[in-house]
């Protein structure tokens, strides 16, 4: 993406009318609603029916149900809005049945195109869509070498179906980008933080932890995101992105070693003891995950073989285009994981004993 492309229009915040947000009760969108709220604007956010919407509950905002693969459902609920974040996108790092394989599809290409086509009739100022750092490009040759948003998206290898959507979903934001919708694409990492109601894998793995359940790990890394930077990301989008531009948004590349490190320090207690190569991880998982996946659907897993090549690839994300264009400015991820904690013990969640509970220890990262 070229740096003589057109400056961006400064959208200002006191001049935002009524917030759409997809995705509310998700991990971030329960955290980009709240931040919403707390800058004062009007929110409307969509919760599907029949999904674990408290990441809503309680908030002085308007719910409204219905499915994003309902484009008539869409119009209806988009009317009078002026500013959409476009959150909500089906997760997933199984291997998918014939079944999985279309609701990725419908949900995250079919839904993200409804959304957008919804926008374009409403003449919504603005979208911004949630993209995956799984849909970025990398070094096939060196996977470690930082990603930036001019890579383009390797299609082969290990790649999980879910970010071939993602994917697909940001060639329809520029679809729309070509038909005259202003879309801007905020690339999201690994989140960590609070308001994590379903919760996600990390959220799962760290109440895991504390509650003496985390038996073993492998190591690896990925790109992580506090939740307070991928919301501020999000923001700055809307405000300051240029239009058909992605920004991608993350706080720092952590091992799960590191990870550990911040459970201990804010959580105490004491990692597993059992430390599993990735190669062997992976061969074990391959053997066990298709069979849970077809026979205990509701068995959750920590570590699916999609999961490990993740983390074997040892990924960093490049964010100097949204600090240099955008002016985001990275946090902690340690204060990420004492939010989480936070969050955790007040839902009930984790159950440490109060007497070990430490005060965190600072951290740069």
């Amino acid at each position: 993406m070229s740096e003589t492309s057109p400056n961006p229009v400064v959208v200002d915040p006191k001049r935002m009318g009524r917030i759409f947000v997809t995705g509310g009760a998700g991990h971030l969108g329960a955290n980009l609603v709240r931040r919403l709220l707390d800058e004062g604007h009007e929110v409307r956010a969509l919760a599907r029916p029949g999904d674990d919407n408290r990441g809503l509950e309680g908030l002085p905002i308007e719910v409204v149900e219905g499915d994003i693969r309902d484009l008539d459902t869409l119009r209806r609920h988009l009317r009078g809005c002026t500013h959409v974040f476009h959150v909500a996108a089906k997760i997933s790092t199984l291997s998918p049945s014939a079944g999985e394989y279309r609701e990725l599809f419908e949900t995250n290409v079919l839904g993200t195109r409804n959304v957008l086509q919804a926008a374009l009739e409403y003449d919504v100022e603005r979208v911004v869509l949630s993209g995956s750092f799984s849909a970025v490009g990398y070094d096939p040759e060196d996977p470690t070498r930082p990603s930036n948003e001019d890579m383009p998206f390797y299609p082969f290898g290990q790649v999980l179906p879910y970010a071939r959507t993602k994917a697909q979903a940001e060639h329809e934001a520029l679809k729309f980008v070509a038909e005259g919708l202003d879309v801007v694409i905020a690339t999201s990492c690994a989140i960590v933080g609070p308001h994590d109601y379903i919760p996600s894998r990390l959220g799962r793995t760290f109440c895991d932890y504390v509650n003496g359940k985390l038996r073993a790990y492998v190591p690896g890394g990925f790109p992580f995101v506090a939740a307070d930077d991928i919301v501020q990301g999000h923001l700055l989008a809307m405000q300051r992105g240029r239009r058909g531009h992605k920004y991608i948004f993350a706080t720092a590349f952590q091992t799960l070693d590191d990870l550990l490190d911040h459970f201990e320090a804010v959580a105490g207690g004491r990692r597993p003891k059992l430390r599993i190569p990735g190669r062997l991880m992976a061969g074990m998982t391959g053997l066990y995950a298709g069979v849970l996946a077809r026979y205990f659907p509701n068995v959750p897993q920590r570590l699916t073989p999609g999961a490990i090549a993740i983390l074997r690839m040892q990924r960093r994300a490049d964010t100097s285009k949204a600090e240099r264009e955008l002016g985001f400015r990275p946090t902690s991820i340690r204060k990420a994981v004492a939010d989480a904690y936070e969050f955790f013990t007040r839902q009930g969640m984790m159950r440490p004993p109060a007497a070990t509970r430490p005060t965190p220890r600072p951290s740069s990262t």
